[in-house]
C-alpha cells in the first residue's frame, strides 16, 4: 500500500459574479459556458500542466438540469479543450458543491488514484432557481422529519437569531457594511483582480466585457441597511443588506500530488491538512460550521487558536456571527474575512467554495507569518464544511 500522497492547491480562478435574473450581465450566458471560461483561463495560467494529465474533473452545481446539467464534469472538459481521454463528473452538495469537489478529488490524489484533478462549480441562479423543479418526499413534512420552513434559507437565519439573542440585528447589519467595505478596499489596491477571468457579454444594449463583481454597494450605512426589508419574517432581522444576493458565476481549481507539482513545475498555494463536514438540524443549517470545523481541527491535531487566516462564506451574516461567537472571536477580528465575502461578492452557491479557497491562497502569499488557514460554510439540509490548509510560505516570523 502506498503512503499517503501530500494533496497542493495549484491554482484556482473564477468569473465576476453576476446578479442573479433579467438584469443580470450573465442572463444571455450559458451555465456551462461560465464554467468552461474558467476553465480555459485555468489551464492558460498553467502552460506547463499537459492537459492529458488531469485525471478526473469534478464539478459541482446545485440544480443540475438544463445548461446545468448532463454531467457537467464531463460536458466541461471536452467544452475546455482537455483530450476526450479525460474523464468527469457533477456533484451536488448544494452550498458546499465546489469544496466537495475540491476535498473528494483531493482524496483521489492522497489514495494515489489521482496526480491531477480539476475541481470547481457553477451556478446561474438566474436560470436555475435553488429548487427550482424539485419534488421533496411528503415523508419529510407527514412525518415531521424536518421542520417546515427547513428548506427556505433565510427562515433558517432568522432561526439563528432566535436562537442566539446575543446575535442582533445591529451586529448583523454592521458585519454587512464592514463586508462591502472590505471587499472596496480590496478592488481599489487589487487584491481580487488577478483571479477574474473576464467573460464576454451579449445583452440588448450590444457586447461588454465582465471584470468585476456586479453587486458591491461599498457606499452601504447602517442607517441605509436599518430601514430595509424583512422579506423572510415580518419584524425580522435578516434582510438584503446582511445576507448574500442571488448570483450566478463559476470557480475552478487545479489540485494536484506534491510530487505531481513539482515533476510538472506546478506552483504550490496552500496544502491540504484536513477537512471534515457535519450534519445538523436543517432548520438551523446556519450552525453547521461550527461541528464540521470542530471535526476538521481534531483531524488535524489543532486548536481554533491555531488558525491565522479565516475565509468565511457570508451566505448570511448571522451565520458567520454564529462561528466566530462559538469560538470566541471578535466580530472585527482582522484575520476573519479580510477581503470581505459573499455579502458583498455574492454566493453563486455551488461555486462558492473554491472562491474562499482563491482568497486564502492569495492572503497565504502575503502572510508569511501565518502558517495555518480555514476555509468554512454552511450548507442547505442543514450540513456544514471545513477545510484546514497549510501555507507554503510558513517562515515562523511574525508580521
Amino acid at each position: 500500500m502506498a503512503a499517503r500522497a501530500d494533496v497542493v492547491f495549484v491554482d484556482g480562478v473564477r468569473t465576476p459574479f453576476g446578479r442573479a435574473g433579467e438584469k443580470g450581465m450573465y442572463w444571455n450566458t450559458r451555465a456551462d459556458d461560465l464554467i468552461v471560461k474558467a476553465m480555459i483561463g485555468l489551464l492558460e495560467r498553467n502552460p506547463s500542466l499537459p492537459k492529458d494529465r488531469v485525471d478526473d474533473v469534478a464539478i459541482a452545481a446545485t440544480t443540475q438540469q438544463g445548461d446545468q446539467g448532463l454531467t457537467l464534469g464531463r460536458t466541461a472538459a471536452i467544452l475546455a479543450g482537455l483530450p476526450l481521454s479525460v474523464p468527469g463528473y457533477a456533484i451536488d452538495r448544494m452550498c458546499a458543491g465546489a469544496m466537495t469537489s475540491v476535498t473528494t478529488t483531493a482524496g483521489g490524489i492522497a489514495f494515489g488514484a489521482y496526480d491531477v484533478a480539476i475541481a470547481g462549480g457553477v451556478e446561474h441562479m438566474g436560470r436555475h432557481p435553488m429548487g427550482f423543479g424539485a419534488d421533496p418526499n411528503p415523508r419529510f413534512l407527514a412525518e415531521k422529519l424536518v421542520s417546515g420552513d427547513a428548506l427556505n434559507m433565510g427562515l433558517t437565519a432568522e432561526r439563528l437569531h432566535d436562537r442566539f439573542p446575543a446575535l442582533t440585528k445591529e451586529r448583523a447589519d454592521r458585519f454587512g457594511m464592514r463586508s462591502q467595505q472590505k471587499v472596496a478596499a480590496a478592488y481599489a489596491v487589487g487584491k481580487i483582480q488577478p483571479d477574474l477571468v473576464p467573460v464576454a457579454l451579449r445583452s440588448e444594449a450590444g457586447f461588454g466585457l465582465a471584470t468585476v463583481d456586479e453587486g458591491l454597494r461599498p457606499d452601504t450605512t447602517m442607517e441605509g441597511l436599518a430601514g430595509l426589508k424583512t422579506p423572510f419574517r415580518p419584524h425580522g432581522r435578516v434582510t438584503a443588506g446582511n445576507a448574500s444576493p442571488l448570483t450566478d458565476g463559476a470557480t475552478v481549481s487545479l489540485l494536484a500530488s506534491a510530487d505531481a507539482a513539482r515533476e510538472l513545475g506546478l506552483t504550490t498555494k496552500m496544502r491540504l491538512v484536513s477537512f471534515a463536514y457535519a450534519g445538523v438540524a436543517p432548520e438551523v443549517m446556519g450552525i453547521g460550521p461550527i461541528p464540521s470545523t470542530e471535526k476538521a481541527l481534531k483531524k488535524a491535531g489543532l486548536t481554533i487558536d491555531d488558525i491565522g487566516a479565516f475565509e468565511l462564506n457570508e451566505a448570511f451574516a448571522v451565520q458567520v456571527l454564529s462561528l466566530l461567537d462559538h469560538f470566541g472571536i471578535d466580530d472585527d477580528d482582522p484575520r476573519v474575512n479580510p477581503w470581505g465575502g459573499a455579502i458583498a461578492m455574492g454566493h453563486p452557491l455551488a461555486s462558492s467554495g473554491v472562491r474562499l479557497m482563491i482568497q486564502l491562497a492569495r492572503q497565504f502569499e502575503e502572510r508569511p507569518d501565518v502558517r495555518y488557514g480555514l476555509t468554512a460554510m454552511c450548507v442547505g439540509l442543514g450540513q456544514g464544511g471545513s477545510v484546514i490548509w497549510e501555507n507554503p510560505h510558513y517562515t515562523g516570523k511574525k508580521a
